[in-house]
């Protein structure tokens, strides 16, 4: 069932993704739906609805990643870190929240999806200091961009980006931003199924 859905919802975008890729995210599914009965992962109950409100919403945002290593903010049980890292094998992605049960959710998902691309880690965004130099700041958690901006500052230098998932588009919060920091790019995102505006705001450091 999960994997028809799926493939019907991949055949409504410009992403192509492996049997292989596609069996991880059905898979990813299934651990959600097992381990949200328990630890109360996420508001989403019903694993169709995972697939187009988590999944597909995750999805979208891949074809706009151009670097090689991104975190995470705020992942809960791994949106959108862990979707992407399984569309993108070959970028790293450090998957970082402040909740124990969040965190030991997402070690059972890279062992049982083997996935080699994703460093789980439990830490206050503000306390974390990355190894290597990252290309960005992904989050669809934060609740304005002047906090994604304040508390992950410290993650990327002058090259890096912050990339926001968002619903409407957030013109206030833009009008908000601090100096230093700019919108580069508003990215309009189509995702099947869902009957809400999607918007990915990409922000640079001047």
């Amino acid at each position: 069932m999960l994997q028809q859905q799926l493939t019907s919802l991949l055949a409504q975008t410009e992403l192509a993704l492996s049997e292989h890729q596609q069996a991880q995210l059905v898979q990813y599914v299934e651990l959600l739906d097992k381990w949200n009965k328990a630890y109360n992962l996420t508001s989403v109950r019903d694993p169709k609805e995972m697939m187009v409100k988590h999944i597909m919403d995750s999805l979208v945002v891949a074809p706009h990643l151009t670097g090689k290593h991104y975190i995470d903010v705020g992942t809960g049980p791994g949106l959108p870190g862990i979707v992407l890292a399984i569309a993108l094998p070959d970028t790293q992605f450090v998957l970082l929240d402040s909740l124990g049960k969040r965190v030991r959710f997402l070690m059972q998902v890279k062992h049982a999806l083997g996935l080699d691309n994703v460093t789980p880690v439990q830490s206050r965004v503000e306390e974390y200091q990355p190894s290597v130099k990252l290309d960005g700041v992904l989050s669809r958690a934060f609740a304005s961009l002047q906090d994604m901006v304040d508390w992950c500052g410290h993650l990327i230098d002058q090259s890096g980006h912050f990339l926001a998932l968002k619903g409407q588009f957030p013109a206030q919060e833009l009008e908000q931003l601090p100096a230093g920091v700019k919108l580069q790019q508003d990215i309009h995102l189509n995702v099947p199924k869902l009957d809400a505006e999607r918007h990915l705001i990409i922000l640079s450091k001047d």
